[in-house]
């Protein structure tokens, strides 16, 4: 029997993937070598845009509650004054959500598991490593071992969501474009029985709680990041200078001395201490035939806005409602050609903010570290305002009518008269959000709103009135496929001929 999708690698990408997938009806299995998921935190951070999309997956009641909503960056230069804050206080949430959160990865990840595992079309293997594929017309052979034995299975579409040292990607032969940015850091995470002790900085904004930031100390001393984390848990992360070696810097005693200076003599529990190359990598190619890699066999992104996991979710998010559609609604299978198309400049672009960052962060020459602090200084004044939202970009080819305005933009959510959030009142799916009063519209899949309707304080007509259009069609990831001024017939012609011919649309 030929399944939907084959999901190899269980991590939160995988995991959000059989989510979405299960959800939307697919028939899905999911390969994990390990029996156990990782014990110990990785990434730590999401933002808004991830929160929504667990509201997509059912499982935001799930994981919410170990979610801790902070208030953005603040980066201290050579002087240890302020050079760039990313503040988020007493600001609006147009996505519904806290732009930052943090979070400990364990938690997530059994969270997202007990939410497929909840539904009969998912199933999971644990143990069972990926061996390699076999692809075959319009079906894809994989091949796994699992207790000692080689086992197969065949599917629709394979999506290699199995980390950096991707097998997936190895058995493709795919390459990885590399954006030449390698720096050693030590990671490590505490359970601190306090707060943390910042050294003297001048120039912080009187909005910033030091506690509640995630603060990165440009000093050419040795640059540091110091996060927070749910309940007890912090991270610090420390950059090697030029000949520390890795193994001498691991040791509990370098480890003691390095966080001491943060903690005094608040009590506190090493959890883990690991030293990383801290990378900028791309895959050249995320599809092969019914194949695809998202996440970190995608792509590798340094951490310096913690964005490296987000990556991996939206990735999915994206195959996710395209799958559905084929599967479900009949769309053209051309229509995952989009993938790559959308996502691969997404994340070079975010990419290249995090390495951009990266390079002045891990300046160690002090004159030139002066330097820098002045011109961010100013740039940053100029910004007026920055969050570390304004750093994801718009789609700007692929499944979206490119030539409208907003096309490609992530849809706002309001929050509603009643406290709730606009997509618990419009439900997910595609949803056409008009001016005045909508004529019937015989759509699968699509819900059609009257803005003046809505119980949102006239959020979305304000949205329309900024971008002087009548109309929006928001597509089941949050993002906009299109806008129209009058008559929205011909925004619901594209959709239909995006849907059901792509190649042509494209052309």
């Amino acid at each position: 029997m030929t399944i939907d999708v084959v999901i190899v690698g269980c991590g939160p990408v995988g995991a959000l993937a059989a989510n979405l997938l299960g959800r939307a009806g697919l028939s899905v299995l999911v390969l994990e070598k390990e029996l156990e998921h990782y014990p110990l935190p990785r990434a730590v951070h999401l933002d808004h845009e991830m929160m929504r999309l667990f509201q997509s997956a059912g499982v935001i009641d799930r994981v919410e509650n170990d979610m801790v909503a902070t208030d953005g960056h603040l980066h201290v230069g050579a002087d240890h004054g302020v050079i760039r804050y990313m503040g988020t206080v007493g600001k609006p949430r147009p996505f519904g959500w806290a732009n930052d959160y943090f979070f400990y990865q364990p938690e997530l990840e059994a969270h997202l598991r007990e939410g497929f595992a909840a539904l009969k079309n998912v199933e999971m293997k644990l143990g069972a490593t990926f061996i390699d594929l076999v692809q075959n017309g319009d079906a894809v052979t994989v091949f796994y071992e699992l207790h000692g034995k080689i086992e197969e299975v065949t599917s629709r579409w394979v999506i290699g969501t199995d980390g950096s040292r991707s097998a997936v990607r190895k058995a493709l032969g795919v390459r990885l474009d590399d954006l030449k940015f390698e720096e050693p850091w030590l990671v490590v995470d505490a359970e601190v029985e306090g707060p943390v002790t910042f050294p003297e900085i001048t120039g912080v904004p009187a909005d910033a709680d030091l506690q509640r930031l995630s603060v990165m100390m440009c000093d050419p001393d040795r640059p540091a990041t110091v996060v927070p984390g749910r309940r007890n848990h912090r991270r610090w992360e420390f950059m090697l200078l030029p000949g520390e070696d890795d193994a001498a810097m691991m040791q509990p005693e370098k480890v003691g001395e390095l966080v001491g200076a943060w903690m005094a003599d608040v009590p506190h529990r090493i959890v883990r201490a690991a030293t990383y190359r801290f990378h900028g990598l791309v895959a050249e190619q995320w599809k092969m035939g019914a194949v695809f890699l998202a996440g970190d066999a995608a792509h590798q992104t340094p951490p310096f806005f913690g964005q490296g996991m987000c990556h991996g979710l939206r990735d999915v998010a994206n195959l996710a409602w395209k799958m559905d559609a084929i599967v479900s609604r009949g769309a053209d299978p051309a229509l995952l050609d989009t993938y790559q198309q959308e996502r691969d400049p997404h994340v070079r672009a975010v990419i290249g903010a995090a390495v951009d960052a990266g390079r002045y962060i891990c300046e160690l020459d002090r004159e030139r570290a002066a330097a820098r602090d002045a011109e961010i200084r100013e740039k940053a004044r100029q910004r007026k305002g920055e969050t570390a939202h304004d750093l994801i970009p718009a789609i700007e080819r692929g499944a979206v009518l490119t030539g409208t305005t907003g096309a490609g933009e992530r849809f706002v959510q309001p929050i509603l008269e009643d406290g709730g959030k606009l997509d618990e009142f419009t439900g997910q799916g595609w949803r056409l959000f008009v001016r005045g009063v909508p004529f019937a519209v015989e759509e699968p899949g699509l819900a059609v709103f009257a803005a003046a309707d809505l119980p949102d304080n006239g959020a979305i007509l304000s949205w329309l009135d900024a971008r002087g259009v009548d109309a929006v069609l928001v597509r089941p990831d949050h993002y906009v496929f299109g806008t129209a001024i009058g008559d929205f017939a011909a925004l619901l012609a594209a959709r239909r001929q995006m849907l059901f011919a792509e190649q042509e649309l494209t052309a």
